[in-house]
């Protein structure tokens, strides 16, 4: 489970050293891709493969289905952190994501996030605010 935030900076050759608690996680290989609201998704390798079965199983006559796996897939760069924990992020995934050099790292439960430092304080200041109120509409019961 990825949970945290954290700051890294991207260097002039597109790399990010991945937070020292997700390492371990990830040492074995890692999947990028392009996410909702233009921010990266990072996956450890094996939950890109049951992610990808999923997948598989939705019909290829589903529009939807067919879309989002050409764009999931297409954008996917998979990779293994070097000795550092650093990665490379591909050119069209940083101009995807908007990302220069301050970035957010963030634990989303069996994946990692990587936003623009701006573009994450934005959309926390937005979601913040009501997520007291969504508890209750997305989890039932729950809490």
């Amino acid at each position: 489970m990825f949970l945290g935030t954290h700051e890294p900076k991207l260097d002039e050759k597109g790399r990010l050293i991945l937070p020292a608690k997700f390492r371990e996680e990830l040492s074995s290989g890692l999947v990028i891709t392009k996410g909702q609201e233009r921010c990266l998704y990072v996956f450890p390798q094996n939950e890109f493969l049951t992610i990808t079965e999923t997948l598989r199983q939705a019909p290829v006559t589903q529009k939807a289905a067919r879309d989002y796996s050409r764009v999931m897939f297409a954008g996917a760069h998979d990779e293994i952190p070097d000795r550092q924990g650093r990665v490379t992020i591909p050119q069209s995934l940083r101009e995807y994501a908007n990302l220069e050099k301050a970035c957010i790292v963030i634990g989303a439960n069996t994946r990692v996030e990587i936003w623009d430092a701006k573009a994450w304080t934005e959309y926390l200041a937005d979601r913040e605010k009501n997520f007291a109120d969504v508890s209750e509409e997305v989890f039932p019961g729950l809490f």
